[in-house]
């Protein structure tokens, strides 16, 4: 069982908290609220994806590159998808 399927809860409700501050945002920008308001809610929701993408991130290297039965061959593979992962995350 995958770590996102057995963690699904938890990662579901972070999500569902970030589409509400994604919905807040878009509501303040609608109700033209104040820019340091708005930066405050996007500063929010950054951190609430940093947050899940740490969650998601730690799993996966604890379960796949954890993995004892794991060839090196394997484990290069994982270790490049999430390489590839956190480039794309970081740019």
């Amino acid at each position: 069982m995958s770590h996102t399927t057995r963690d699904q809860k938890p990662l579901l409700t972070r999500i569902r908290r970030i589409k509400g501050q994604a919905e807040a945002l878009e509501k303040a920008i609608t109700d033209e609220t104040e820019c340091a308001a708005v930066l405050q809610q996007i500063a929010a929701i950054r951190g609430a994806v940093n947050g899940l993408m740490t969650v998601v991130l730690e799993g996966h290297i604890r379960e796949h590159l954890g993995a004892e039965e794991m060839s090196s061959l394997q484990r290069q593979k994982e270790v490049e998808q999430i390489v590839q992962a956190l480039r794309s995350y970081l740019k």
